[in-house]
């Protein structure tokens, strides 16, 4: 007598639940963003887009970006290329006020930071955002750092917006960022 459709069917579908229950919230692999060697760790598989950022008045510059939401936050890197060291510092300037202002009211900490092989001009900062209140921004860590290749200069913006499921999630994020 042949085994009934469902009850061959039944131990596959557990084996599925089973397989999709182990798998894990974040699923951390090496992606290298643009072509100027930076090499990120993200959490899962990422999306690619280019936007314009404006720097106040007229101006704006591309800017690609890539990132992926795992865990409850947005994980993403951002990248754009100066010609030269002023035209980076004044972008880097303009770009750090842009997202100050976005998140007006809200409590940030802004502090020098530190990355392997990051140009000491326009040097790296971090900011926190802290989620004081329910009409407050999102939660939010960010670092910008440059690096200079080839007469250019690439600017970098890391990010993890939102409260990540795991705490030491932004930790293994900035600390995977990696300049050729």
């Amino acid at each position: 007598m042949p085994i009934p459709l469902r009850s061959r069917l039944a131990p596959l579908v557990l084996l599925a639940a089973a397989l999709g229950a182990c798998s894990p919230v974040f699923n951390w692999r090496e992606v290298p963003i643009a072509d100027d060697g930076l090499v990120a760790l993200l959490p899962c598989k990422p999306d690619r887009a280019t936007r314009n950022l404006p720097l106040g008045g007229s101006a704006s510059i591309a800017v690609d970006m890539t990132g992926c939401e795992a865990g409850g936050a947005t994980f993403a890197v951002a990248h754009a290329t100066a010609e030269d060291a002023v035209q980076a510092e004044s972008w880097m300037r303009a770009w750090r006020s842009a997202t100050r202002n976005q998140l007006a009211g809200a409590a940030i900490a802004e502090a020098p930071a530190t990355l392997p092989r990051a140009a000491a001009s326009p040097a790296p900062v971090r900011l926190e955002v802290r989620q004081q209140g329910a009409g407050d921004p999102a939660p939010a860590q960010m670092l910008w750092f440059a690096q200079q290749r080839s007469g250019k200069t690439a600017l970098y913006q890391a990010t993890v917006l939102g409260r990540p499921a795991s705490a030491d999630a932004p930790a293994v994020f900035f600390e995977g960022l990696r300049l050729p």
